[in-house]
């Protein structure tokens, strides 16, 4: 198996700089935000966050591509780093700590692109979260000073806490009857969104968790974060990976039963 500790190690020097540019930034009256063309909103940090990281990886891993939501894509090969500089950009401008930056590394294989070392990084949480194929999941300040994390071994929707986004996007997409009824069965619901609950789902607080449109640096680091800590990452439709458009993720155990409530239709 490939040793990817070196990726690993430069992923957290990437997420240190990217911290220190996003907290620098964090709750300025002069923040500087505008509106994408799919009406999302970007402010000046998430691009000073992109453009710091895509700089670091162009002179440590110049042979590497580089996928970002704001710069798109830079280089061919079978290494790709997927970007998202901040992750929960609406809680970001308005002050709210809940966001975080998200570097994977992905790998071709003969299942496409994979990914193969992920970091979670929510600074204004005081929170980090990594992992690397084959070397499990952890959480700390630090590679030196970190705690391996698991899913939870709930196996009972009743038992199950269950975390998600927002209501809009399964009634949109059709989906709400379903996501109406496995609120109704499980122990507990909360709205946490963005990264958030498929890290609780990698330490075991949460159980479930699950959202109905995503892109791929939405869910790269995320998704291995949760598989290397013993849990399943998959789309809607079941395929494993980041790739779907939309996620879900479970300790596992509730994945199947998960994914049936979910692909109910009105």
């Amino acid at each position: 198996m490939p040793d990817y500790l070196d990726d690993l190690r430069l992923a957290h020097v990437l997420a240190d700089a990217a911290d220190a540019a996003t907290m620098a930034r964090f709750k300025a009256l002069d923040l500087k935000v505008e509106t994408k063309p799919d009406m999302t909103p970007v402010s000046e940090a998430d691009k000073a966050a992109e453009e710091l990281i895509r700089g670091q990886l162009q002179r440590a891993r110049p042979r590497d591509a580089i996928l970002g939501e704001e710069y798109g894509v830079e280089g061919t090969g079978p290494r790709r780093w997927v970007i998202d500089p901040i992750d929960g950009t609406k809680n970001y401008v308005r002050g709210v700590p809940v966001w975080a930056t998200l570097i994977a590394l992905m790998e071709a294989g003969e299942d496409g692109y994979q990914p193969v070392v992920g970091v979670v990084s929510a600074p204004a949480l005081s929170r980090r979260w990594w992992a690397a194929k084959g070397y499990g999941a952890f959480t700390g300040r630090s590679l030196t000073s970190a705690t391996r994390i698991h899913v939870s071994r709930v196996g009972k929707l009743a038992d199950a806490s269950f975390a998600y986004s927002s209501l809009s996007g399964w009634e949109e997409r059709g989906h709400l009857d379903g996501f109406l009824d496995l609120t109704r069965e499980v122990w507990r619901t909360r709205a946490y969104g963005d990264f958030w609950p498929y890290m609780m789902v990698a330490e075991g607080s949460v159980d479930i968790c699950a959202e109905p449109e995503l892109s791929l640096w939405d869910m790269a680091a995320t998704a291995i974060v949760v598989t290397e800590a013993g849990g399943t990452f998959t789309g809607l439709d079941g395929r494993p990976g980041p790739h779907s458009g939309n996620a879900a993720a479970s300790n596992g155990l509730l994945h199947d039963e998960l994914l049936g409530y979910l692909n109910q239709r009105q």
